[in-house]
């Protein structure tokens, strides 16, 4: 069963998010070394919980997304849309990382769907 594996903090300024979170929990947050912005957030492993990124805000009402990690996004695509829900961001490539699209559901919420592949490009 898919889970969500990954959560994205959007912001206007990601280095001065991140040094808030990190102030704040302690998470400790480092640049990616990546093509884009972003920062690499590890909450710890002393209880369940997932790891996360801050990035640029891409819109103004976006705040933070969950990303659900699946073995097959092109299937899971077809299911979102089926059931009603739209993609919001088509299917593209996290170097190194793997395939990720963001989508809507039926209440206007966005969500991230990742299939892991070293190889994407």
């Amino acid at each position: 069963m898919p889970r969500v594996v990954h959560f994205e903090i959007y912001a206007d300024n990601p280095s001065r998010a991140a040094k808030f979170y990190s102030n704040v929990f302690g998470w400790k947050i480092n640049k990616w070394e990546g093509p884009m912005e972003y920062w690499i957030v590890d909450t710890g492993t002393s209880n369940p919980g997932i790891n996360g990124g801050v990035t640029n805000r891409k819109s103004p009402n976006q705040t933070t997304i969950n990303t659900v990690d699946v073995e097959d996004l092109d299937a899971y695509i077809k299911k979102v849309q089926s059931a009603g829900g739209k993609i919001v961001v088509a299917k593209g490539a996290v170097p190194g990382v793997g395939w990720l699209a963001y989508a809507g559901d039926s209440e206007g919420n966005t969500f991230g769907m990742m299939q892991a592949d070293d190889k994407a490009k």
